[in-house]
């Protein structure tokens, strides 16, 4: 089944959602804050609930920039960076951001959604790291056990799709539309313990 161009629709969706959310998160954590400085903020309770929300709020983040609309500025190596450090933090798998510089918020989206499709195929753990070499990008995923899906991985290059996608899969839909919106080419390569992703 050939699919249309979802993209435009997708990015104000996840732009509203993440605009929606970010408020309710921030109040969460500024009465943390208060309840800290009144004295009562510690405990194991109080403790899980600060990580989590510290979590949620880089998972919106992170989701703004993959889902939100790509405008035409530039993101801080240290924004992006700590974004990743956010949804990592004590997770199965380490994200590595090997990228210097200022990057246009357009590119970060596609790295982004390349790293939740690489995501999927690490699911016991691994590493992914993101770098930028003239131009050219590379999006590595490497893990001593993959769980793929050859025929959904192939769905990444080509137009006629053949793997149902669902929820959790979303970005496999998403990320050829961004790529050719760009002018990119995505090209997939499979390992026995690696994949990449490049454009």
């Amino acid at each position: 089944m050939e699919q249309k161009s979802i993209a435009p629709l997708t990015s104000l969706i996840g732009s509203r959602i993440c605009h929606d959310l970010i408020s309710p998160i921030g109040a969460i954590t500024n009465g943390l804050e208060l309840l800290e400085m009144a004295g009562t903020g510690h405990g194991p309770e109080l403790s899980l609930i600060g990580e989590s929300v510290q979590n949620a709020a880089a998972r919106i983040r992170f989701f703004r920039v993959a889902y939100g609309i790509a405008g035409t500025e530039a993101l801080a190596r240290g924004e992006v960076a700590g974004i990743l450090h956010g949804i990592d933090n004590g997770g199965r798998v380490r994200l590595h951001w090997d990228v210097a510089g200022d990057t246009p918020r357009k590119e970060v989206r596609l790295a982004f959604l390349a790293l939740q499709c690489l995501e999927t195929a690490l699911a016991y753990g691994g590493t992914i790291r993101l770098s930028k070499t003239q131009g050219h990008w590379l999006v590595i995923g490497t893990a001593p056990r993959l769980k793929l899906d050859p025929e959904l991985w192939a769905d990444l290059s080509r137009p006629i799709k053949s793997v149902e996608i669902t929820p959790a899969l979303v970005q496999f839909a998403l990320l050829p539309d961004v790529a050719a919106e760009a002018g990119r080419s995505l090209n997939v390569t499979l390992g026995r313990d690696e994949i990449a992703i490049s454009f």
